[in-house]
């Protein structure tokens, strides 16, 4: 029977589902059973029981949680608000018992079952078990390509749990090793003869093996994967013919830790939901990041940051969009890793995110910046993808995080309509991202000038030149140029605007509302072409 606090319980609930109303005075006391109690239901005996309190809601829930309190247990679920419950809270505050706030439409087998699953775990270890599989096959291919190597994942009995893709450009060490999914006894033997074993015992670091060819060796590189003081297996990597870069350490570091986490997260029989749902729990709110923090023991009191990783919009559109999605997040993921171990990687919005707790300092900006480009490089050159890495403000502590969500989506959609940068903060874009909200916001109004719109619509000669008018910062000669038109002509078309709008361009208020409208047209035009 595993041990789970009542901040595990909430930390796989949907979101929206429940909340914490009033966390309980023995905070990371384990929740031993779940007990199901009626309105009419005598007390029982509560301890370290998980009640929910069904067939009431709100303040008819009053004497029912008043005969519960006479054995209280540790947490207590109602339906309700938080005004309907405020006597309730009271009662159980002094009382030293949790109340979890339920949703009055949420489905109290949903909650059971979440529950249940946390303490009493079912038959899920196949599919945690495949799950861990998966994953570590994935930081095996990414490594592999990272480093032009062969990759094998070993636990610390040498059983083999995952490799790259199979060439002809491996040893027969490998070769064994794959096929037998554990090393030969022989080899195994001559490596602890040349002394690799007792140094990755030894050492954190990479460790060095250099080639025998008289025993069928290539060269390899090596590193523990650690559990504190425990060692739970190792990554092997094997030459392929090239030799092995100068930032073959940095890689396998990163490798490691994420190795390390997913092992750690399967001997602990993480739950699938939590696992699933970690990115999006730590950005959606303080209270789903604090639960969230504390259940997997992420630091959340220091600066923290969040890097948005996205694919361009017509590399979205590809076939194997999915698939590269999948790779770039298992890619950032080993560099995060080296970048900070405590690092979060997953699916957001359907980019991927990085959120980085834990940092020395609240300026981390240069350091955050070279993590983006080093992952943007390396999927350029390992994946044959072009993504965009919109690096966030630094908020004061993880609670903070879910605040610059808006402003690193801002930021990668700005990037995207760009296409010229690829690594940006917000300092490189602030003007565009306020344009952008401002046509948004503009976008949602109702009202427009009349005759103004009515030219954008009929008239194309006269809109397109309006746009590059715009492009060119109002430089009539500038415009001319990337229109290869006469600078008299443009005169006479900006004119012409002018007659028939109304609007004096050289006001900047009627330039305001002249570009807040072109900028409309411009998205309508890009959307009916891509419909085609």
């Amino acid at each position: 029977m595993a041990a789970a606090t009542v901040d595990d319980i909430l930390a796989d609930l949907p979101l929206g589902f429940a909340s914490l109303m009033l966390r309980p005075s023995r905070t990371d006391a384990a929740i031993e059973r779940f007990v199901i109690v009626d309105a009419d239901d005598e007390t029982s005996d509560g301890g370290t029981a998980f009640v929910l309190l069904i067939g009431v809601r709100g303040r008819s829930a009053l004497p029912a949680v008043r005969r519960l309190l006479k054995s209280p247990p540790l947490v207590l679920a109602v339906k309700g608000s938080p005004e309907e419950l405020a006597e309730a809270e009271e009662l159980l505050r002094a009382a030293g018992t949790g109340l979890l706030l339920v949703d009055p439409a949420a489905d109290w087998d949903r909650l059971l079952s979440i529950a249940k699953d946390r303490i009493q775990p079912r038959s899920y270890q196949s599919e945690v078990l495949t799950l861990l599989e998966e994953d570590l096959f994935a930081i095996a291919q990414t490594t592999a390509r990272l480093t032009s190597s062969h990759v094998v994942i070993e636990d610390a009995a040498n059983k083999v749990l995952a490799y790259s893709t199979v060439t002809n450009a491996i040893d027969e060490l490998r070769k064994a090793s794959i096929l037998a999914r554990r090393g030969p006894r022989k080899y195994e033997l001559l490596l602890k003869d040349l002394g690799a074993y007792r140094e990755l015992h030894r050492t954190r670091l990479p460790v060095r093996v250099p080639a025998r060819p008289q025993d069928g060796l290539r060269e390899r590189v090596a590193i523990s994967l650690f559990a504190g003081d425990r060692i739970m297996g190792y990554i092997w990597l094997q030459e392929t013919g090239g030799g092995f870069g100068d930032d073959v350490d940095y890689v396998l570091t990163g490798s490691a830790a994420r190795a390390s986490a997913e092992l750690i997260r399967y001997r602990n029989q993480q739950s699938v939901h939590m696992r699933e749902d970690r990115i999006v729990r730590l950005l959606s709110g303080p209270a789903e990041a604090a639960a969230s923090a504390h259940s997997e023991k992420i630091p959340a009191d220091r600066p923290s940051a969040l890097i948005l990783l996205g694919l361009s919009a017509s590399q979205a559109q590809e076939d194997d969009a999915a698939l590269k999605h999948g790779e770039l997040a298992n890619l950032a993921s080993i560099h995060a890793a080296a970048y900070k171990p405590s690092a979060i990687v997953g699916q957001f919005h359907g980019d991927t995110a990085v959120i980085l707790p834990g940092l020395q300092s609240a300026n981390a900006g240069a350091g955050l910046r070279s993590l983006a480009e080093a992952i943007v490089r390396d999927a350029t050159k390992h994946l044959g993808i072009s993504p965009f890495a919109a690096v966030g403000p630094t908020v004061p502590d993880l609670l903070s995080i879910h605040s610059v969500t808006g402003i690193c989506e801002a930021l990668l959609g700005c990037m995207r309509r760009s296409g010229d940068v690829s690594v940006a903060t917000v300092d490189d874009f602030e003007a565009e991202i306020l344009l952008h909200d401002a046509v948004e916001n503009f976008t949602t109004a109702t009202f427009r000038h009349r005759s103004l719109w009515a030219m954008l619509r009929e008239d194309a000669e006269l809109a397109e030149t309006l746009r590059a008018f715009f492009d060119a910062s109002l430089d009539v000669a500038e415009c001319a140029k990337r229109m290869r038109l006469h600078k008299n002509t443009v005169y006479y078309r900006i004119g012409k605007v002018g007659r028939i709008t109304g609007l004096d361009l050289g006001n900047p208020r009627h330039s305001l509302v002249a570009l807040l409208h072109v900028q409309e047209w411009a998205g309508t035009q890009k959307e009916l072409l891509g419909k085609k």
